[in-house]
């Protein structure tokens, strides 16, 4: 017998066993769907955790440049914060787009850069008395440090919701590998026993009572046997009684004509 503690607490019948089975067939069916998911999220997972990498490493260089670059417009030209803030218009030029991207039933955001085509109307006299390479040449720097930017966080959000998703997906897979599919080879090891022994019972049943059938009859057979045996021996004794009633009926007449004889001889002796 199985141990009732890992297993449910069921009735054994063949309706019990068959609902069992397919529940078992269904636990090993979402098992291997959920552990190619978690697979397939745990590639994707590694795969964004390299793009992070490479990211950072470019935020950091792309990062140093502007700084340097941002050094040397104030060197060329002085502060221009105040300018910079004036020329820009009431429309951002810089504008991110959010979509999102289905790996493996999980949807993940993904930020996008969406950019106007007249963002070099903004700043056309900046940097017009001097300076205004510099002016453009950090601008075109610090733009592709936040384009840099946009996707870092694209592949940071994504990196989170991967994370926690996994450990769920993975904490699916474990509870039906280790506590749902065991429980239920249990029940089904325990209802085929119970079955067993249960087919064992009503054979050794069917079999008491066929021997107890066969041997009333076998009682029967006899009792009939016997009785026709008596039947033939009252026969025979009646036969002989006849016979010797016969034969006892044969020897009276006999005497008797030899009486007659004898009585015939003397009569005609005297004669």
């Amino acid at each position: 017998m199985s141990g009732n503690s890992n297993r449910e607490a069921v009735f054994p019948t063949r309706m019990t066993l068959n609902n069992t089975k397919g529940r078992l067939k269904g636990a090993q069916t979402g098992h291997s769907l959920l552990k190619r998911k978690a697979d397939a999220l745990t590639k994707r997972f590694r795969t964004i955790t390299a793009k992070i990498d490479e990211a950072k490493r470019k935020m950091g260089k792309v990062m140093q440049m502007a700084s340097f670059s941002l050094a040397e417009v104030n060197y060329a030209v002085g502060e221009i914060g105040y300018g910079v803030r004036e020329a820009v218009g009431t429309k951002a030029s810089f504008r991110v787009r959010a979509r999102q991207e289905n790996v493996s039933g999980v949807f993940l955001p993904a930020f996008e850069v969406d950019t106007k085509s007249d963002q070099t109307k903004e700043f056309q006299l900046a940097g017009l008395s001097r300076g205004g390479q510099q002016i453009q040449k950090a601008r075109e720097i610090y733009r592709k440090a936040l384009e840099t930017l946009v996707e870092l966080a694209s592949l940071q959000t994504a990196f989170v919701i991967l994370d926690e998703v996994i450990r769920m997906t993975n904490r699916r897979v474990n509870a039906i590998e280790h506590v749902i599919i065991p429980r239920l080879e249990n029940t089904i090891s325990y209802i085929v026993s119970e079955l067993d022994e249960m087919d064992r019972e009503e054979f050794f049943r069917l079999k008491k009572v066929q021997g107890k059938k066969k041997k009333t009859a076998a009682e029967e057979e006899n009792k009939k046997r016997t009785l026709a045996m008596q039947g033939d021996l009252d026969e025979d004794e009646e036969e002989d009684e006849e016979a010797e009633g016969g034969k006892k009926g044969d020897g009276k007449t006999v005497a008797t004509g030899r009486q007659k004889e004898d009585g015939e001889g003397g009569s005609s002796t005297s004669v």
